[in-house]
């Protein structure tokens, strides 16, 4: 399986570092995008790094290098997940306005009619962020929040971020070691 992974400046950069650890020991080829505004809440946020990040990728794109491989449709993937997307990158992709290689990927992964999951880590949602939302779906995205569960009884902020993690490569049908699902000792 090959994945592109976006970044982009919302807070919660230690979701993408858990998706990216998630899909190295699941042995997942990932094209990593970081956009400059992710970089800027690296800094401000003082988690995860980009070090930290590009480690865990197969590939490592600029986010300004619009002829890349994966800006072309003719580049297979199985698809494109964006963690954390930001209110901006959620419009871009709601508008089909790419100006980076973040959005342009994006494109071609609706375009291509692959599965792209857009994990926004924002709130409250303002209207132009609700209609972006449904701009995006009525697109072929699929829209998720960072919001973990507490039915598996999270100790740790990791715990959280495994849940997130889990859920969003689920829409992969990849499946985490470790996630416990909604009853599932009961079956």
């Amino acid at each position: 399986m090959r994945l592109v992974v976006g970044v982009s400046g919302g807070s919660g950069i230690p979701y993408a570092l858990s998706v990216l650890r998630a899909l190295r020991d699941l042995e997942v080829e990932t094209h990593l995008i970081v956009t400059s505004g992710a970089k800027r809440v690296m800094t401000a946020e003082g988690g995860p790094q980009l070090a930290d990040l590009t480690a865990l990728a197969h590939v490592t794109h600029d986010d300004r290098d619009l002829a890349a491989s994966i800006a072309s449709g003719s580049f297979r993937t199985d698809g494109m997940l964006v963690v954390p997307c930001s209110a901006g990158t959620l419009a871009k992709v709601a508008g089909g306005f790419a100006d980076n290689l973040l959005a342009r990927a994006a494109h071609v992964t609706l375009k291509e009619r692959r599965r792209l999951v857009l994990v926004l880590r924002e709130d409250p949602l303002s209207r132009p962020m609700l209609q972006n939302m449904l701009s995006a779906f009525d697109a072929g995205a699929t829209v998720m929040t960072a919001s973990p569960g507490f039915y598996h009884a999270p100790d740790t902020v990791g715990e959280l971020l495994h849940f997130v993690t889990a859920r969003v490569l689920d829409q992969f049908g990849l499946d985490v070691p470790g996630f416990r699902r909604w009853k599932e000792a009961e079956a």
